[in-house]
């Protein structure tokens, strides 16, 4: 129990917490090094290539395997601490940008694992190409680009998961360009999986843009896996005959898809109905497959000069007459793959823009755009040509663009190496940068959320530098993975905000000067400028954080305080008002870490509690005057006694919003009412009153809980709603008769002109709010009753 606490005081708690702060300091683990050179690899590696830079000096390092070395424990754990750091999204933007003063709350990498988990159980797919191996940031963006996903969600841990891990490689092979086969290491990414629903291991799902993700649950068997995930590949192969071949091949002139046809003769072996659903699938769109029976329809397969069995591909505009001159091309091969990589060479290339019409192109469509050094520039891959189908419902057309014909224009787009930009139909003024991985999933979801986003390309001729309208703006690099991973959710977050808040990106290391002038140190660095007043995000990289610290900006729920506010706010506040504040540095890992907290927080509190911070880098000697020594320290200023210093200081464990909260309520005046069996039955049964009732035990740890919340319940609806507590401990016969059965129990007993039943009205949710909506909407409907019971009356 938290106890009062005056200045007099403060030199047994600060003994007390110089104590813990030892004992803390015992399992940390810090290190002078930079993390990305203790594991070998640069600032722009990706979380695949971390694990695996981490895996081999684990290897190499690990105390198992180096019993002589006194310092092999203390070396292995540098590297951990280094690993689950980089590792971590979040983790590794506040290294980025505060070094390991900013990870001071951080006590990763203290334990590790036998030196046979990492052999064997560490990164199981992290070396198979044909396996995507997806995090956290990427997730949502690869399963919604329109292509077929089958992924396994499996733990290191797992024994089933090991024995599968061969099983799923082969799989992932077989089906390499027809189906996308990923895996996500819960272990790596826990909150990814808890979201999806995973709950045991391995559990495999197919997605598909515009479907419900389907679990696998047959046997795991390399067929068993290939017939499940055939059935969700959509695409068809069609039967050709002589009444709908020519036909089929005249019309594809006009749609410019072409025909891939296998001719089954009675010499020479046929490609199988299993290879031929599998090209349909990996041609979607782009081909259109098809077989003929030269067994029936011998006069047309004698009439094209075929023999024996074969496979042909006719592009658009195909002349069946003359298949030597028609462009026809014969495939020697029964292999899916070789056949798939031979008709894309020979597909189309995306049209080159000319510099003269580019402006006007741009200006009445939207556009994927590849920019280009030289017509030899090998910028682009075969794959690539999937982008015209997948992009065709978001109206998004696909082409080139030379720099080398305009220099000018490219620079003017701060294009200066071979890259691509989404632009929204808007000119060469509304345009975005693709940042991301070179991958065909990747480049579709960029493209499908830049063109329904407001997230604009800056540089120095556009830069918010003394705009009206306020702009949140990211200044980022590249190859940094973090900045990466925001991006989407700034896309997002400009969507709920379209014209309150414009967004830009900056990228530093084209505009390095630009950067510098913003004093600039760690990227992502994500501020708002409102005219004259800027203001630094510190959040997780979510949009629901970014919009929530934009409410924030609008309406602030925190008070930033002076020494002079503070004084006068706090220190000489009324006597009936509540203060909460925490002294906080802004390099302070846990401050950071409680900042989106406090602030939720506070918004909670608003009109019950006021809530406030003071900066102690920028204050330093008014924080040292109020004897804080560690950051962030949560102070509770209560209702005025006769010490106008005295406050509360929050100790507990947890520094989310809900704990907070609960803890600074329970300081507040009760609001509800104890009741016993006699006031029970005199008030709320017999009253004329309506009442919100909570049946509690004490001994009950969810009643203790959910006690502050009652409590902010019985604020919200005062005046409207009387609530009450009863204590089933002390008076378990009015409970038994209430048919109370569990602790804590809510019911609701309104008036509705009669006495009312001791059974009264279950309310099914422990949420102030949601149980406030609740009663309004009841009494709104006992009033509309009332009104149409005069009126019938009149």
């Amino acid at each position: 129990m938290e106890s009062l606490v005056s200045k007099g005081d403060y030199v047994r708690y600060l003994k007390r917490s110089l104590l813990l702060v030892l004992l803390c300091v015992v399992v940390l683990v810090y290190t002078d090094q930079d993390y990305y050179s203790l594991l070998g690899v640069s600032r722009e590696a990706s979380s695949r290539e971390i694990r695996q830079a981490f895996k081999k000096l684990a290897l190499k390092l690990h105390p198992d395997k180096n019993q002589n070395d006194p310092n092999a424990h203390e070396n292995f754990l540098k590297i951990n601490r280094a690993y689950e750091v980089l590792k971590d999204e979040d983790l590794r933007k506040k290294y980025d940008k505060y070094g390991e003063k900013g990870l001071e709350d951080q006590q990763q990498g203290g334990r590790y694992e036998s030196w046979h988990f990492y052999r064997y159980d560490f990164g199981i797919y992290d070396d198979d190409p044909e396996i995507i191996t997806l995090d956290r940031g990427e997730f949502d963006a690869a399963v919604n680009s329109g292509e077929l996903w089958f992924v396994n969600f499996y733990s290191p841990r797992c024994s089933h998961c090991h024995d599968l891990a061969p099983t799923w490689r082969e799989f992932a092979k077989e089906m390499d360009g027809v189906i996308r086969i990923g895996a996500v290491n819960c272990g790596d990414n826990r909150m990814l999986c808890r979201i999806k629903g995973i709950n045991s291991y391995p559990s495999l799902y197919v997605f598909k843009t515009g479907m419900q993700p389907v679990k696998y649950y047959g046997d795991r068997s390399k067929e068993s896996l290939k017939n499940f995930a055939m059935q969700y590949v959509t695409s068809t192969v069609t039967e050709l005959w002589a009444g709908n071949f020519v036909s089929a091949i005249e019309t594809s002139f006009s749609s410019g898809v072409g025909w891939l046809i296998t001719f089954c003769a009675k010499s020479g072996d046929c490609l199988s109905y299993q290879t031929r659903l599998k090209l349909a699938g990996m041609l979607e769109g782009l081909v259109n497959v098809g077989w003929m029976d030269c067994g029936t329809q011998g006069e047309l397969c004698d009439n094209l000069d075929i023999s024996s069995s074969t496979t042909a591909y006719f592009p658009p505009g195909a002349i069946i007459s003359n298949k030597e001159k028609g462009g026809v091309l014969f495939l020697n091969s029964l292999d899916a793959r070789e056949i798939y990589q031979e008709v894309m060479q020979h597909l189309p290339d995306f049209e080159i823009i000319p510099a003269a019409s580019l402006e006007d192109r741009l200006a009445h469509h939207r556009w994927l755009l590849f920019f280009q050094f030289g017509e030899s520039d090998k910028s682009n891959v075969q794959e690539f040509k999937k982008l015209k189908f997948l992009l065709k419902d978001e109206h998004i057309q696909v082409g080139k663009f030379d720099c080398l014909s305009s220099p000018n224009t490219c620079s003017k787009l701060y294009v200066y190496q071979p890259s691509l930009a989404v632009f929204k139909g808007k000119g060469t003024g509304d345009y975005e940068i693709h940042h991301g991985k070179k991958v065909l999933y990747d480049i579709v979801a960029f493209a499908k959320e830049s063109v329904n986003s407001h997230v604009i390309t800056l540089g120095p001729q556009n830069f918010p530098d003394k705009e009206k309208e306020p702009w949140l703006v990211d200044f980022f690099a590249p190859w940094c993975p973090p900045c990466r991973a925001l991006l989407p959710e700034l896309r997002k977050a400009s969507k709920h905000l379209y014209g309150q808040l414009k967004f830009g990106t900056l990228d530093c290391t084209v505009h390095e000067g630009l950067c510098n002038m913003h004093n600039i140190r760690a990227y992502p660095t994500t501020v708002v400028f409102n005219q004259s007043d800027i203001h630094e995000y510190e959040g997780h990289h979510s949009a629901e954080q970014i919009l929530e610290f934009i409410e924030d900006l609008r309406n602030p729920s925190v008070v930033s305080l002076t020494p002079e506010t503070f004084i006068e706010l706090v220190q000489r506040r009324k006597r009936e008002e509540v203060w909460m504040v925490d002294f906080y540095a802004p390099w302070c890992g846990p401050c950071q870490a409680l900042m989106p907290e406090w602030k939720k927080m506070a918004r909670m509190l608003n009109g019950l509690i006021s809530v406030g911070s003071v900066d102690c880098q920028k204050y330093y000697s008014f924080c040292h005057q109020e004897s804080v020594r560690g950051y962030p320290e949560i102070r509770l200023f209560p209702q005025k006694s006769n010490t106008a210093h005295q406050y509360y200081s929050y100790s507990g464990w947890h520094r989310d919003s809900y704990s907070l909260r609960g803890w600074a309520l329970a300081y507040l005046p009760q609001v509800s009412v104890d009741l016993t069996p006699q006031s029970f039955t005199e008030k709320v049964l017999n009253g004329k009153d309506h009442w919100v009732i909570d049946f509690y035990a004490p001994w009950c740890g969810p009643c203790q809980n959910f006690a502050p919340e009652f409590e902010m319940l019985a604020r919200t609806v005062k005046g409207k709603v009387k609530a009450g507590k009863v204590d089933c401990q002390a008076y378990a016969e009015t409970c038994q008769t209430a048919n109370i059965r569990a602790y804590p129990t809510v019911k609701f007993y309104p008036y509705r002109g009669t006495k009312k039943t001791i059974l009264g009205e279950y309310v099914d949710s422990r949420d102030a709010k949601s149980i406030a909506d609740f009663l309004n909407e009841q009494l709104e409907a006992i009033q509309n009753k009332g009104k149409r019971k005069k009126s019938r009356s009149k």
